[in-house]
């Protein structure tokens, strides 16, 4: 028997600023940053103690491409962030990774050091450990209000613009929003739990693959053995120094990231999943006979829930055809990259990964980042307007600070215009200013002097 309860209450107002950015994830980051540097004040919500996103809730061990495999494509607040990561890592891998952009490793008691100071430093608020319960719609499509809830209680916030940069599209859904998700028969991507190994012989492994091939070979052979019980021929990982390394490795399937009960099968099986890996890595591969779990992630890793319906839709066809916008806000060049929870019939269990050329990029559109039927409220991240297989695409962390740096600033300018509706922005001043910060948005707008 299911029963339902209605209530009412008044609720006392924790605070007010120009931007609320919900979500402190690399969008929330970068929107939250490039808002308060613009002058906005701004009021940060994350559910965690930290922010950082998946590299530090989730444990991801490195940052995939911010380049186009010629240069870096992601720049701004994002390359900002990843330069002070690389500084920030000891000796030997700091002289390693010195000119690398593409697949660096993160150290997270790192990063959320970093992050905490670039906050302050900018004059962010932060409110950690903190749910956004509810949405408040006013007239004409405006959100009013946020309803949060934390160990102080129910409370609300308002502001003029609201940044969702939940990675679900949360404010979107709780406020009746369109949106889309997973494929036609509602199949989302696989999640990961990732994990970090520690009393492991780096150079020990090293000399091994050296001889005996890469990791990857090994796991293939133990998965047709049925030795090794994973989905995927597949595994990503970093080394932090010789002696502990961060792993993406290992599939869940059916797990919806907006729904708490997949969550906590999520969490359960994954852990669990991660000892028998690790079991495997010991017995198996020399280097690693020593190796204790020393983390798992506090949430499972998502790759996929909700896509918002967006004043336009980003489409395999921009993808490939490399296609610009006359309102591009950034650019991506990684290659689309959707898991599948299902084998195909050939065994894949990737769609095909599509490579653009060398020095190729495509253009997102500030009106990816607009959802239909709202004035005053932008989505960045994973959830922004895009189909299926390219959303596998832009879905990554480097693009993620580009989106979050367009809508902060986008913020901070309307602000300072007395804008009332998110589609009032000075798509030209917008373009100048993001640039001026940095970002990369295509030849068209290279920074003068």
């Amino acid at each position: 028997m299911t029963t339902s309860f209605s209530y009412q209450t008044e609720l006392p107002l924790y605070a007010e600023a120009d931007v609320v950015v919900a979500g402190g994830g690399p969008a929330g980051i970068g929107a939250a940053l490039a808002a308060a540097r613009n002058g906005a004040s701004v009021l940060l919500i994350e559910q965690r103690g930290f922010l950082g996103g998946m590299a530090t809730v989730s444990l991801v061990p490195s940052y995939t491409p911010y380049s186009d495999r010629e240069k870096p494509v992601i720049r701004g607040i994002g390359y900002e962030i990843l330069q002070a990561l690389k500084e920030a890592m000891q000796q030997g891998l700091k002289e390693k990774f010195r000119d690398v952009i593409d697949w660096v490793p993160i150290e997270p008691e790192n990063l959320k050091l970093i992050l905490d100071a670039k906050m302050q430093e900018a004059g962010v608020r932060l409110l950690y450990h903190t749910f956004i319960s509810d949405v408040i719609r006013g007239e004409g499509g405006r959100i009013d209000a946020l309803v949060i809830h934390n160990k102080s209680g129910s409370r609300a916030v308002k502001a003029k613009w609201f940044v969702d940069a939940t990675s679900d599209a949360d404010l979107v859904w709780r406020a009746g929003g369109a949106f889309q998700k997973g494929d036609d028969g509602g199949e989302l991507q696989p999640a990961t739990m990732c994990f970090v190994l520690s009393r492991l012989n780096r150079s020990r492994f090293e000399a091994f693959a050296s001889e005996h091939g890469p990791l990857h070979t090994h796991i293939e052979r133990a998965k047709e053995s049925g030795e090794l019980k994973v989905l995927h021929n597949w595994a990503a990982f970093s080394f932090y120094n010789e002696s502990d390394c961060g792993f993406n490795f290992g599939h869940v399937t059916g797990i919806d990231g907006s729904n708490a009960d997949d969550l906590t099968r999520g969490a359960v099986e994954g852990r669990k999943l991660v000892h028998h890996i690790a079991d495997w890595l010991r017995r198996r591969i020399p280097g690693f006979e020593q190796a204790v779990v020393a983390q798992t992630g506090e949430q499972i890793g998502i790759r996929e829930t909700r896509r918002i319906v967006g004043d336009y839709t980003v489409t395999f066809d921009d993808f490939t055809s490399c296609r610009s916008f006359p309102d591009d806000i950034a650019r991506n060049a990684y290659y689309i990259d959707v898991h599948l929870s299902k084998p195909l019939l050939d065994g894949k269990t990737y769609i095909d990964k599509i490579f653009l050329p060398p020095g190729k990029s495509h253009g997102i559109p500030y009106r990816a980042l607009l959802p239909v039927g709202f004035a005053n409220l932008f989505v960045a991240g994973r959830s922004i307007s895009a189909d299926r297989t390219t959303q596998g695409s832009m879905r990554v962390m480097p693009t993620c600070f580009a989106f979050g740096e367009a809508a902060g600033t986008a913020g901070a300018l309307l602000t300072q215009a007395n804008g009332t509706d998110t589609r009032d922005v000075d798509i030209d001043a917008l373009q100048r200013q993001l640039v001026k910060q940095g970002a990369w948005i295509g030849e068209d707008h290279l920074q003068e002097g």
